[in-house]
C-alpha cells in the first residue's frame, strides 16, 4: 500500500525537545540501548514490557515506592497485574509544581472566567485537605461531588485523594434519582456540590435536587456548597460555604 507523504515533520530541534527523545537517551545511558526511533522504541517496550515500565516509572520520577513486582501473570492479559506491592499518592504526583504558570483555565460559556496557577492550585486544595482532614476524613472514606466541570471539583478531588478517600462524583445536569442511586451505593460522607450551572446561555438551578439527594443519604456527614452562577465573571474566590 502506498501511504501519502507526511503533511508535516518536525525539525530536528523540535524532535530533541521531546519528553520521548530524552527517554530514549535516558534508556540509552541506563541499559546501553541504540534506539534510534520511535519503531524501535515500540518493539523493545513489548519484548521487554517490565523494563520499560519499570525506567518509565523511574524516567517520570514518580513519588511513591515501586515495589519489587513491576508484573504478575504478563502472559494473560485479563489476569496482568503491574506494580501489586506499589504505593502513591495521586494527588502528591500531580501537585509537584509549585509554580506560577498556569494550572487551570477556566471559561464557563461566557458567564465566568479565570485561571489558577500551580501555587493557587496547591494552596486550595491544601486548605481543603485540611478542612476534610478536621471533619474526620480517612483513607478509604468516600467523599462525593455533584458538580459541573469546574476548577472546584478538581480541587475537592485533589484533596480527598491527597488523604487517601474515594473520590466519587456526577454531573449536576443528572436528575436526582440517578445521583442517590450512585451516592447511595458508595455512602459518602462529604458532599461538595454547585447552586448551579450555565446551559446554553441558561442558568440552571439545582438546590431543590440538592435537598432531594442529601435528604436520601444517611451516611452524609457536611455538605459544601461552591457557588458558580452567583460568582462575578473574573472572580477566584472558591467561597466554600
Amino acid at each position: 500500500m502506498n501511504y501519502p507523504s507526511p503533511l508535516w515533520i518536525p525539525h530536528k530541534n523540535q524532535v530533541e525537545q521531546t519528553n520521548l527523545f530524552h527517554y530514549i537517551e535516558y534508556l540509552g545511558t541506563l541499559t546501553g540501548l541504540d534506539l534510534t526511533n520511535y519503531a524501535d522504541l515500540h518493539q523493545w517496550s513489548i519484548d521487554n514490557s517490565e523494563a520499560f515500565w519499570s525506567s518509565l516509572w523511574d524516567f517520570c520520577n514518580i513519588i511513591g515506592d515501586k515495589g519489587e513486582t513491576v508484573l504478575v501473570n504478563a502472559d494473560n492479559m485479563e489476569k496482568a497485574t503491574w506494580f501489586p506491592d506499589s504505593t502513591l499518592n495521586f494527588a502528591e504526583n500531580l501537585l509537584r509544581e509549585r509554580s506560577t504558570k498556569t494550572a487551570i483555565y477556566f471559561r464557563a460559556e461566557d458567564k465566568v472566567e479565570y485561571q489558577l496557577s500551580f501555587r493557587e492550585l496547591y494552596e486550595q486544595v491544601a486548605a481543603v485537605s485540611e478542612w476534610l482532614k478536621r471533619q474526620g476524613i480517612q483513607p478509604g472514606d468516600r467523599v462525593a461531588g455533584y458538580l459541573p466541570n469546574i476548577p472546584q471539583t478538581i480541587i475537592a478531588m485533589l484533596a480527598s485523594t491527597s488523604l487517601g478517600a474515594v473520590w466519587t462524583s456526577t454531573s449536576p445536569d443528572f436528575g436526582a434519582e440517578s445521583v442517590i442511586d450512585r451516592f447511595g451505593q458508595t455512602e459518602p460522607k462529604i458532599l461538595f456540590h454547585s447552586d448551579g450551572y450555565f446551559y446554553n446561555g441558561k442558568t440552571i438551578d439545582i438546590h431543590a435536587r440538592v435537598e432531594t439527594i442529601k435528604s436520601a443519604l444517611p451516611s452524609l456527614q457536611h455538605s459544601i456548597e461552591i457557588p458558580l452562577t452567583h460568582v462575578s465573571g473574573q472572580s477566584k474566590s472558591l467561597a466554600w460555604r
